[in-house]
């Protein structure tokens, strides 16, 4: 038995960051972590996973919080416990590619405000878009986590993966982590990728995975057996489902072996013990969907996070009834694209697109700017091929670019620091790069003018002790609607923080939202000529662009909305007459 498989094994707990993510949508506030952070600090953990992923966007888009707050309120707290963050390469904690200025930027921001182990991915597993932010995580001092998005399609294999952990390794990254982000890694796959890194590399190996399929503590236990250093566990009241296998029983696993954590289950306990606590005020968020072994993920592949933020986003569409419509159709998109592990950005991207394909009535009939942009290479080089018959309806004639896509990004953070001093919200260098990155959401945060989304309750029946959910879907002569159920006292919600009344009802000329979303910017005024496929304005719509386009020629008559504006499907956004 080697060495390796007798060292201690090293725990990363994701309770703060993905595990809320993966159960309830990131939903988990800042003032409910830090009690649960001071009895984590002392549970002896390798580090804890408490910033990066979808937290930075959910704290300014749904929390009202900073996120820059919340990571220096838990570095006051993690005096034991390193701070490990999940960065998205050149993507950073956004949705697409930002100049090189503003990755130098933001890594050295995270750093200096707590973060001690960055964990660097590429959704395309494309080096080329990791380089610069592992360059700059050396630089800092910090710890460096190279990263392999794990999946499997006709071109993913275990020695390419091998391969790409030999090309982080010369990078000098300080451990290697699997990232399983849909549960797909088989015990004896996850034997032989970490057996094969350990057998040519001398690093640290991190198992990441979700129990999305119910594969993932069997994965685990090969993976222990092969000698992993690292596994990556959430306690038990945020684990299982779509999140990461519980702390509790991996520690109690290897107790009293040669790869005994070293962690005490009594002191778990107390961990455990917060944890409900914060459970029992979140139960509205929690879902069947969420909570339950799905194994059709491993025919759709769809993360964690990304299941609870679809299920969400079809509700907001009154559409949940198309779920099983919307998970057939991924694995169709994604071949499309060359097959893409799917993680942030390449979930939102081919579940969105898929979402599209089924509510608007045809396959790429709306198809997102993030799509396009994808099929142009400017997300990287996608892994497999993309047929010339799918590029084609995708963009036309458009070229496709083969270089670095950040090469053709110009240096953008002193321009946009210069708009954002100039609009008068900067408060602190952090405001800045809140604002580069989330561009149409951080002013009105900024400004202090959003409010935090109501936490939902799960309501008792009256005399039957039993909970009923805050919302569910009912179905009247065939239709399907989405009903919130309030408890006495309740005030019910007007559709979301800066909604307003539209018109609804058809008007000649009317345009109108095919979804529920944020209008992102207005590209036309009243009196203005337009032509038939022409762009009118871009909605926000489940993290993508969604261009919305004149029916006809014709003159702009009226605009009903604002940039910024939320909008529900069904809303007249303007009239072209």
């Amino acid at each position: 038995m080697s060495s390796d498989r007798q060292k201690r094994l090293c725990i990363t707990d994701t309770t703060l960051r993905d595990a809320h993510q993966s159960l309830i949508a990131t939903r988990m506030r800042t003032e409910d972590m830090l009690p649960l952070t001071r009895a984590i600090d002392m549970a002896g953990f390798f580090s804890v996973e408490a910033w990066g992923g979808a937290t930075f966007d959910s704290c300014i888009r749904f929390l009202n919080e900073d996120p820059w707050e919340r990571l220096r309120s838990l570095k006051e707290e993690l005096k034991h416990t390193p701070i490990q963050m999940l960065l998205r390469g050149q993507n950073l904690v956004g949705y697409r590619h930002y100049s090189d200025d503003v990755v130098d930027q933001f890594v050295s921001m995270s750093h200096a405000n707590g973060v001690d182990i960055f964990r660097v991915f590429d959704a395309l597993n494309d080096i080329r878009n990791m380089e610069r932010s592992m360059k700059k995580v050396k630089e800092t001092g910090a710890h460096l986590q190279g990263t392999i998005s794990y999946t499997t399609s006709p071109v993913h294999s275990v020695r390419g993966f091998v391969d790409l952990a030999r090309e982080l390794y010369s990078r000098d990254c300080d451990s290697i982590c699997i990232k399983d982000m849909a549960g797909l890694v088989m015990p004896e796959i996850a034997r032989d990728l970490i057996s094969g890194i350990k057998d040519e590399m001398d690093i640290l190996v991190d198992l990441h995975a979700h129990c999305t399929s119910g594969i993932a503590p069997m994965a685990y236990q090969a993976a222990v057996e092969a000698g992993v250093d690292i596994l990556d566990t959430a306690m038990s009241p945020f684990a299982f489902g779509t999140s990461q296998p519980p702390t509790e029983s991996v520690v109690a696993s290897v107790q009293n072996t040669g790869r005994d954590t070293g962690i005490d289950l009594i002191h778990l306990m107390d961990v455990r013990n917060e944890c409900l606590k914060i459970r029992k005020k979140y139960e509205g968020l929690f879902t069947p969907v969420a909570e339950r072994v799905d194994s059709d993920v491993l025919i759709y592949q769809l993360p964690g996070g990304m299941i609870t933020n679809l299920v969400s986003q079809l509700q907001e569409q009154d559409a949940l009834d198309k779920l099983g419509a919307v998970y057939e159709e991924v694995p169709r998109v994604r071949k499309d694209l060359g097959y893409p592990p799917l993680v942030t950005p390449t979930s939102q991207i081919v579940g969105t697109q898929a979402v599209f394909n089924v509510l608007t009535g045809g396959r790429y009939k709306t198809i997102s700017k993030e799509v396009k942009d994808y099929v142009k290479g400017l997300y990287g080089r996608s892994p497999g091929p993309i047929s010339d018959e799918i590029r084609r309806r995708i963009i036309g004639d458009e070229e496709v670019i083969t270089v670095r896509p950040a090469d053709i990004l110009e240096p953008m953070y002193e321009k946009m620091k210069a708009e954002a001093i100039a609009a008068g919200f900067i408060r602190k260098d952090e405001d800045v790069m809140t604002y580069i990155l989330y561009p149409a959401i951080a002013p009105s945060f900024l400004k202090g003018e959003r409010t935090a989304e109501p936490i939902p309750v799960k309501t008792r029946s009256k005399g039957s002790g039993f909970d009923l959910p805050s919302s569910m879907q009912v179905e009247v002569d065939g239709e399907t609607f989405t009903v919130r159920i309030l408890a006495i006292g309740d005030q019910p919600v007007e559709g979301k923080a800066g909604a307003s009344e539209k018109p609804k009802a058809d008007i000649p000329g009317g345009v109108k939202s095919n979804m529920q979303g944020m209008v992102l910017e207005i590209k036309v005024g009243r009196g203005d000529t337009v032509h038939a496929g022409e762009t009118l304005l871009v909605l926000e719509a489940m993290k993508m662009e969604n261009p919305i386009t004149s029916p006809q020629d014709g003159t702009v008559k009226e605009i009903f909305v604002d940039a910024g504006d939320t909008v529900l499907a069904g809303d007249v956004l303007l009239v072209i007459e």
